[in-house]
């Protein structure tokens, strides 16, 4: 046979061969073709307009600086003329070359793709342009990915270039792939790999993450260093061919990158991203300050929404601006005090920090702990309860001081001492601990913190209507009365209680603003792509009277100035106020105190359990300390933060208290003697002398020595009703010198008769 005829044969064998392949593929296709066909109009597509980006949410602080975001795809809209024309020729240059060129598909290379997957009776060719992928990420979500979905998918492609301009299309491809590590878009693939805004993107680094884009989970640097790198070198190769970088550039970044073989490379031949990163001006970690806010929008407000659905989709995918009220500087000042003045231990004694914008209610600091660790460390114990301690006398005083009693009346303060238990008669609350101190001041009482003394006092006021005054004054989104408990114990003014450092805080704002209760709020304002979503409604209640509020700052001054924070003044000779708290057995420790502008609360001690602060090992061996207690540590920390809190601010003091002047409860402005019925029995001086008003921070001698004195006995009265709230009510006080007043259970001295028995 000539040779011809051989080549007539083979051709004839080939063109039989090719037309049965054809017909075996067309007929293969044919009913999902058909289905495409006769599908596709029913699935409802508008392809002139893109879906919402899912974008985080940022936080700010009141200075307008990031603090924080809130995510689940860390997904950042950026405008495409903001990329670096670099970057785009590099992820043009591994992803589609013909982009600008073709109408939506490479048909040479979809048509390869569509008879390799038909062949395999899968679909393991992709060839998509990035129109074809805006397409399958916007209009083809859940579909079944087979030949029916390529044809659509290439069908949806042509259609999107003839509606929508290319750079668009691009923009939306860049701002919605897949990088990995949760970063969707190429902001978030800048920030997560190179700790970079997209404008300081360089051709390669673009290259990289476009690398990243066709397996991102097989291609992660983080987690799979080699397949990383190795996909690195095949895309610094495509650069070179398409002539974005010159092979020497190639070499310079990755050495070996020419030779597909070579895997060995380290990160010093070929570096590449090894962990997530940031940009350092905008903080993306979590805090105790951003999950409190969190916590709000989502559980405590419907700013964002009626349903927690709604919120949630609109917090963490709405791309809001959150402006709180947050001062980074307070806070770094928060944070350095503690790191400064609290050891670091084995024990697990942290500290908590709350400092509010006596102003506005704005919290400005928040120090929750040792430091916030997702899944690891996530208890705010800003927001915790704890006993307070002594702090809780601010309490006892203010509702003193608005029953009509003055900072100069008369109250013993001497140890031990024995006081009703209301509810439970049968046990006396006992009081053996602590510092004694006779018949004195309520501003000396105050001072030294005497435990007995503001026992008494706080049977006197009355429990329920101090417990009825501190619900007003710890009032806030994280106090409902629903969930937080006050109860009247009787040791209640030793810290039965418990109360959070927000909740201190918030109550040393009333004191401190002259008796206006501001609630503290966390949110200033929020703002979507809209304009203002949100902003802030002040919420404020006049809780104590000015002249009430002027005299317990007067008061309350004299814990720095006399009393148990005598040490810890502020720089400046700066007037404050506050009160030491020490709960029994050391186990807790506090300092809330307050000027005109800041009121701050510092608490001391185990979040994890009421462990007694006793010979800590580090404490004891730093500083000599054995015992912490409120005057310690709680107090260097609101010292050392108030001061870098303070400084560049005015030195403001209040006005002098008014004078006392004679009002329906309080006719005799005059000191008085306090005393509890039923505890302190009354009589009435009949002849001889007691000793008149002391020096208000001396003790009181009950008796003149060698006078005589003859009393007569008379009904001491009664402790207020405990269904009496009301602020006003008078109390159980009588003038010094008219009368003898004794323990009930004691008998009166020898030098002491009693007539009209």
């Amino acid at each position: 046979m000539s040779p011809l005829s051989r080549l007539g044969i083979r051709l004839a064998v080939t063109v039989v061969a090719g037309a049965l392949f054809v017909t075996a593929v067309v007929t293969a296709m044919a009913p999902p073709a058909w289905g495409v066909l006769n599908s596709h109009s029913v699935i409802p597509v508008n392809l002139t307009q893109f879906a919402g980006l899912s974008q985080r949410s940022v936080v700010y602080d009141v200075n307008g600086q990031q603090i924080g975001v809130f995510q689940v795809e860390n997904a950042q809209r950026t405008p495409v003329d903001s990329v670096p024309e670099p970057v785009i020729a590099a992820f043009l240059a591994v992803e589609d070359t013909t982009f600008f060129s073709h109408q939506g598909v490479n048909l040479r290379a979809t048509v390869r793709a569509l008879l390799s997957n038909y062949q395999a009776s899968s679909s393991r060719q992709g060839a998509s342009t990035i129109t074809q992928q805006v397409v399958k990420n916007e209009f083809l979500a859940g579909l079944s990915r087979d030949g029916r979905y390529k044809i659509l998918q290439a069908r949806y492609a042509t259609m999107l270039e003839k509606q929508v301009a290319k750079r668009d299309i691009l923009e939306r491809y860049l701002n919605t792939v897949f990088f990995g590590n949760n970063a969707y878009g190429l902001r978030a693939a800048a920030e997560v790999y190179f700790g970079v805004p997209v404008a300081q993107l360089t051709a390669v680094q673009g290259a990289f993450l476009a690398g990243l884009v066709q397996a991102p989970s097989t291609y992660d640097p983080i987690r799979r260093p080699d397949s990383s790198r190795i996909r690195f070198k095949t895309v610094l190769g495509r650069l070179v061919d398409t002539n974005v970088i010159t092979g020497d550039e190639a070499t310079a970044v990755c050495k070996g990158w020419e030779s597909p073989r070579v895997r060995t490379l380290t990160d010093a031949d070929c570096p590449i991203p090894e962990e997530v990163n940031s940009i350092p001006q905008e903080d993306v970690n979590r805090t105790y300050f951003t999950e409190a806010v969190k916590d709000y929008l989502l559980n405590r407000s419907d700013a964002l929404g009626a349903t927690y659905q709604d919120r949630y989709n609109r917090l963490f995918r709405g791309g809001l601006k959150i402006y709180t009220t947050l001062d980074r500087q307070a806070q770094l000042a928060a944070e350095v005090a503690v790191e400064a003045q609290l050891p670091r231990n084995k024990t697990g004694i942290t500290a908590a920090v709350v400092s509010i914008d006596n102003q506005t209610g704005g919290v400005l600091a928040m120090v929750g702990g040792d430091g916030f660790v997702p899944g690891t460390n996530e208890v705010n114990v800003a927001l915790r309860r704890r006993q307070t301690g002594s702090s809780v006398k601010m309490f006892i005083l203010a509702a003193a001081l608005q029953a009509g009693i003055l900072p100069d009346d008369l109250i013993d303060g001497t140890l031990p001492c024995t006081l009703p238990n209301p509810g439970k008669p049968e046990e006396p609350f006992e009081i053996t601990q602590g510092v004694s101190r006779g018949v004195s001041t309520l501003r000396s009482m105050t001072e030294l913190s005497i435990n007995c003394a503001y026992a008494k006092l706080s049977q006197v006021v009355g429990l329920e209507r101090t417990v009825s005054l501190m619900y007003k004054m710890v009032d806030s989104e994280w106090s409902n009365p629903e969930t937080v408990s006050i109860q009247p114990f009787a040791s209640l003014t030793t810290g039965a209680n418990e109360l959070s450092p927000l909740d201190m805080a918030t109550s040393a704002q009333t004191i401190a603003n002259l008796g206006m209760h501001i609630r503290p709020y966390l949110v200033e304002r929020i703002e979507d792509a809209n304009g203002e979503l949100y902003r802030h409604e002040s919420e404020s209640q006049q809780v104590l009277t000015p002249d009430v509020a002027f005299r317990a700052v007067d008061t309350l001054k004299g814990v720095l100035i006399r009393g148990t924070a005598r040490r810890t003044p502020l720089d400046g000779e700066r007037p404050a106020a506050g009160k030491t708290g020490t709960q029994d057995e050391n186990t807790n420790a506090w300092f809330v105190g307050f000027t005109r502008q800041v009121s701050t609360a510092v608490w001391v001690g185990d979040p994890k359990g009421y462990t007694p602060m006793v010979n800590i090992p580090e404490f004891v061996s730093k500083d000599g300390i054995t015992r912490v207690q409120g005057a310690m540590y709680p107090a260097r920390i609101w010292k050392s933060a108030m001061d870098s809190i303070h400084a560049g601010k005015p030195n403001l003091d209040w006005d002098a208290p008014p004078e006392a002047v004679s009002t329906a409860i309080r006719p005799d402005v005059t000191p008085k003697r306090i005393y509890l019925p039923g505890t302190e029995c009354l009589a009435r001086v009949v002849s001889g002398t007691i000793p008149a008003q002391p020096d208000k921070n001396q003790p009181v001698n009950p008796v003149i020595p060698g006078d005589t004195v003859t009393v007569s006995v008379v009904d001491p009265g009664t402790t207020i009703a405990p269904t009496d709230t009301n602020p006003y009510s008078p109390v159980n006080t009588v003038g010094i010198g008219d009368y003898w007043i004794y323990e009930c259970n004691k008998p009166l001295p020898a030098s002491v008769q009693v007539v009209g028995q």
